[in-house]
């Protein structure tokens, strides 16, 4: 019990590179951004990496004001133009183990595009008439759109591309 108390402590107030504030995030057994250098569950993550290249002040220091790399994405998920998409207004900072859905191939075998261990930006979306949802990811390199039932069940892959 104590080791617990003792790590709570330890992350209250604690500030992620990005300024995500730790306490909201919903796992526990996070050491934190800025006591692994942007690595928290051993794969880097996208908005630390942003801010070590371009500096936190492109952002504003604030996981709460606009962030240009969320910006960027947010207008390249809006411009795939998926008709009955509604309009990507947020992304999140999610690890790979939500995001990291296996896809069945035509010829049977399954496939998997991201890591567990990184962190990426991405949301979930109601399918406009339907009881299915939309998964958005993306990394520094590509996005993802994936159709899915309950539980990320029956994920079809809608668009992955190159980003720009």
């Amino acid at each position: 019990m104590r080791e617990t108390e003792e790590k709570a402590e330890r992350r209250h107030g604690m500030k992620t590179k990005c300024g995500l504030d730790c306490e909201e995030c919903g796992f526990q057994e996070c050491p934190g951004c800025t006591e692994t250098d942007g690595r928290p569950f051993g794969g880097s993550c996208m908005l630390a990496v942003c801010c070590d290249e371009k500096g936190c002040e492109n952002c504003g220091r604030s996981f709460e004001a606009p962030c240009r790399l969320k910006e960027e994405l947010i207008a390249e998920f809006n411009a795939l133009g998926i008709e009955d998409m509604e309009e990507v207004k947020s992304l999140n900072a999610l690890s790979g183990t939500y995001v990291n859905l296996a896809y069945k191939l035509p010829g049977g075998q399954e496939i998997r595009f991201w890591d567990d261990s990184r962190i990426y930006l991405g949301n979930q979306i109601r399918k406009m008439g339907s009881d299915r949802c939309y998964g958005l990811a993306a990394d520094e390199d590509y996005l993802l759109v994936s159709e899915y039932g309950e539980g990320g069940s029956d994920a079809e892959i809608v668009v992955y591309k190159r980003r720009k």
